[in-house]
């Protein structure tokens, strides 16, 4: 079993920065990826950053140039680091974590996210 934890989030005024943190742990053999996506109210889940286990990063358009991703394999970790943070940032921010378990089955399992709220 995967455990995913959050950390970082928390209320900044407009144009600060925030770093959210996500460590993976339990029993599993390999990290494929993970990712960050956020959640608005009343909007639908949406994926904000992903970096492989080889380094490969996206990131969605509307935060390119504010955002960065970066992890941590030895320690099965991921960061975000968010910059010029907008009101239109404030969401609830989850991280995804896929790859293989010990029996080689894939999985992806979410953490239980961390609410990030921008006031204008």
């Amino acid at each position: 079993q995967v455990r995913v934890v959050e950390s970082g989030g928390g209320l900044v005024q407009a144009g600060g920065s925030l770093r959210l943190s996500c460590a993976a742990s339990g029993s599993f053999f390999s990290i494929s990826a993970m990712a960050w996506y956020r959640q608005a109210p009343g909007k639908q889940r949406e994926l904000v950053a992903t970096i492989t286990s080889g380094g490969r990063i996206n990131y969605a358009d509307s935060v390119k140039g504010r955002f960065t991703i970066s992890g941590d394999n030895a320690k099965n970790t991921v960061y975000l680091q968010m910059n010029s943070l907008k009101p239109e940032d404030t969401a609830v921010y989850f991280c995804n974590v896929a790859g293989r378990d010990r029996n080689y089955y894939s999985f992806a399992s979410w953490g239980q996210g961390t609410q990030v709220t921008v006031s204008s």
